[in-house]
C-alpha cells in the first residue's frame, strides 16, 4: 500500500530539541501539530511516538487528516494507543473514532472540532503525551479551524511546521498563552500531486472494505441522522396522493417538518414543475446509493463504516456494506448519513453538498 510518511532515517535537530523539551513537561502533555500540505506532520507524529514509547511513555495519537487518513477508517478522527515501536501510523489500529463523513473539513468544522475535543478528553485519562496530527488547511476558513481547535482543546505545546512564515498569522494570538516551537519543513519532505492523493485514498477506501458483508437494517431499529429525509413526520396518505397528483411523481417516502416537506420521489412524466424549495424539497433515490455512512455507538463514537447500497423504502430497510462483524453490530445505536460516495473497490463517486441530502 502507497503510504505518506515512514519513520524517519533522517531526523533534523530541531526535532531532537522538541522531544528533550517533552521529557522536562509535565504529564498528560497535549500536543498539536500544525503545518501546510506536505510539511512532514505526519513523519514528525511517528518519530515523536515512537521515541517518547522508547521512553516508557503512554501515548495516544489523534489522526485529524481525514482527508490523507493515516489511522484508518477514511472519513473519521481517530484515536490510537500504540504499544510498540512503529514505522508507519498505518500499521496502528484505532481505540475509538468520530465520524465526520467527509475527505475534506469544509461544510464540517461542527464535526471536526468535536471530534477532536472528544477524543483528546477521552485520551487525557489514559495517556502521559496525546499528540494531535491535524489536516494540511491553513488558509482561509482553514485558518479559522485551526483557530478554533486550538481554543477549544488548548494544548499545551503547539508544534508549527512551516516552510517561511505562513504559521504565524494563525500562532500569533496565542504565543503568550501556549508554548510553541515552529520548526522548518523538513527539505527532503515529498509532494504529492492531487491525483497521488486521491490514489492512495482509493487504496485505503479498498482496504478498508476488503472484508466486508451486507446489513439490513430496519428504519426502526436504529436512529437515523444526517439527512433531513429521516427529520420529522412522515407525510399522510393524503398529503402523499396530492402531492403525486399535483407534481406526477411516485412518492417512494416522505416526512414533514416545521411546515416543510421532504421527499422521496421518481418522476412519472417528463413534464416541468415549478416547486417552491421553500415548502417542498424532493430526492432522487439514486443520491443516497454508495454513500458513506457512520455506524455509531450509545457513547457517539463510531464503530466503523459503511456503504450505503441501497434504501428500500417501501420495507423501510437500509442494505449497508461494512467490514465490521457480528458482534459490533450489536453495539449499532445510530445510523450517520456522510456527504462522500464510495464503492468497494475504493473508488470515490462523489462529494456531495451537505445540504443536499
Amino acid at each position: 500500500m502507497m503510504n505518506k510518511s515512514l519513520y524517519p532515517s533522517e531526523v533534523p535537530d530541531d526535532r531532537f530539541e522538541v522531544l528533550n523539551n517533552l521529557k522536562d513537561s509535565q504529564k498528560p502533555i497535549k500536543i498539536l501539530i500544525l503545518g501546510g500540505l506536505d510539511s512532514g506532520k505526519t513523519t514528525l507524529t511517528t518519530f515523536l511516538s515512537n521515541e517518547l514509547l522508547n521512553l516508557n511513555y503512554r501515548v495516544a495519537i489523534i489522526d485529524c487528516d481525514i482527508g490523507q487518513k493515516s489511522i484508518l477508517p477514511p472519513a473519521t478522527i481517530s484515536l490510537a494507543f500504540p504499544e510498540t515501536n512503529f514505522k508507519n501510523l498505518y500499521e496502528i489500529k484505532p481505540y475509538k473514532s468520530y465520524f465526520v463523513g467527509s475527505t475534506t473539513p469544509i461544510q464540517f468544522f461542527g464535526e471536526m472540532i468535536v471530534g477532536t475535543k472528544l477524543l483528546c478528553d477521552y485520551a487525557e485519562d489514559k495517556a502521559d503525551v496525546v499528540i494531535v496530527d491535524t489536516t494540511g488547511l491553513i488558509s482561509g476558513s482553514g485558518a479559522e479551524l485551526k483557530r478554533m481547535k486550538i481554543e477549544m482543546i488548548k494544548p499545551d505545546i503547539i508544534i508549527g511546521l512551516q516552510k517561511r512564515n505562513e504559521l504565524k498569522s494563525i500562532l500569533k494570538p496565542f504565543e503568550d498563552k501556549i508554548k510553541i516551537f515552529y520548526l522548518k519543513v523538513y527539505e527532503n519532505a515529498k509532494s504529492f500531486s492531487r491525483e497521488e492523493r486521491k490514489e492512495i485514498r482509493v487504496e485505503k477506501w479498498k482496504e478498508y472494505f476488503k472484508t466486508s458483508k451486507i446489513y439490513n437494517i430496519g428504519f426502526n431499529d436504529v436512529i437515523i441522522s444526517g439527512s433531513k429525509i429521516f427529520q420529522g413526520e412522515k407525510i399522510l396518505e393524503d398529503e402523499k396522493y396530492l402531492l403525486e397528483s399535483l407534481f406526477k411523481w411516485k412518492i417512494l417516502y416522505g416526512v414533514k417538518f416545521e411546515g416543510k416537506y421532504t421527499i422521496v420521489k421518481r418522476d412519472l412524466v417528463n413534464m416541468p414543475r415549478h416547486v417552491d424549495k421553500n415548502i417542498l424539497y424532493y430526492i432522487e433515490p439514486e443520491r443516497f446509493n454508495n454513500l458513506i455512512v457512520g455506524l455509531i455507538d450509545e457513547e457517539g463514537f463510531c464503530i466503523g463504516l459503511g456503504i450505503l447500497k441501497n434504501i428500500n423504502f417501501e420495507n423501510e430497510t437500509l442494505e449497508i456494506l461494512s467490514p465490521i462483524n457480528e458482534d459490533e453490530i450489536k453495539n449499532l445505536k445510530e445510523i450517520r448519513f456522510g456527504r462522500i460516495k464510495v464503492n468497494e473497490n475504493g473508488e470515490e463517486l462523489g462529494l456531495l453538498d451537505r445540504d443536499l441530502i
